[in-house]
């Protein structure tokens, strides 16, 4: 019998992706985050103003690191997005209590054609989730889903997409509203949003979002401001677009 030559999918597993990391003051949690950032692919650090030496450490320790002058979540984030050239892209907090390798198969996913944006719901370890942030969390959820029609049970910073579609949502928040818009957005266009369960740890240092009250209110504020916004597409979120869990 002849031997048969199967070949690879158009796209392996070792096909670029970029990992963006929105960073302020995280010096504390990079070489664990860094670390842990899947090989062959390219840790993007933004750095917001740390003054920690955050910025110089992840230099050192093989990350390519992004200045976003612009406070911000949100204006961290989109940085990284522009300044990234793979085809998939992935968020993480860069605080340590998200480990950057269960991205593996969030990528998969998104390559596979069965989602095209995946999110991370965490699963808190002791200690991990202040009560009040996590009940925040659930109740922004449930806003979510009367607004788009998603089940989704997170809005957490683990997620993966392909960079193209992230560009075409237009999306415009710098701040901590950043990451709901993409979910709102994703969905007014139709895309295929899932969710994965993954574990959440005790962050290193101090949030500066859910860590102060002030930070929270803001993060509501900005959140309701997304929530508010008019369907991009003028419509009912597309079937397709309802959230399901990935295995």
């Amino acid at each position: 019998m002849n031997a048969v030559t199967i070949s690879p999918p158009p796209e392996a597993d070792t096909a670029p992706v970029d990992v963006i990391l929105p960073c302020l003051n995280e010096a504390g949690a990079l070489p664990w985050v860094l670390d842990r950032v899947p090989a062959g692919w390219r840790a993007l650090v933004v750095d917001n103003g740390s003054t920690d030496g955050s910025a110089e450490l992840a230099r050192s320790l093989g990350a390519t690191v992004v200045h976003e002058t612009r406070r911000g979540f949100g204006a961290a984030c989109h940085a990284g997005l522009l300044a990234a050239d793979a085809d998939i892209v992935c968020f993480c907090d860069c605080d340590a209590s998200l480990d950057p390798s269960l991205l593996v198969p969030f990528v998969r996913a998104v390559r596979a054609g069965t989602a095209d944006l995946v999110l991370g719901r965490r699963r808190p370890r002791p200690g991990a989730w202040p009560a009040h942030a996590r009940a925040g969390n659930l109740a922004l959820a449930r806003m979510l889903r009367r607004r788009t029609g998603l089940r989704l049970h997170d809005l957490g910073p683990l997620r993966a997409a392909r960079r193209a579609d992230l560009l075409a949502l237009g999306l415009t928040d710098r701040r901590s509203g950043y990451p709901l818009q993409m979910v709102v957005r994703a969905a007014d266009a139709g895309l295929r949003v899932a969710e994965r369960d993954v574990p959440y740890l005790p962050r290193t240092g101090a949030s500066k979002v859910t860590g102060t009250w002030r930070g929270t209110w803001q993060a509501v504020r900005d959140m309701r401001r997304v929530l508010a916004e008019a369907p991009a597409t003028g419509g009912a979120p597309c079937p397709t677009s309802r959230g399901a869990d990935l295995p």
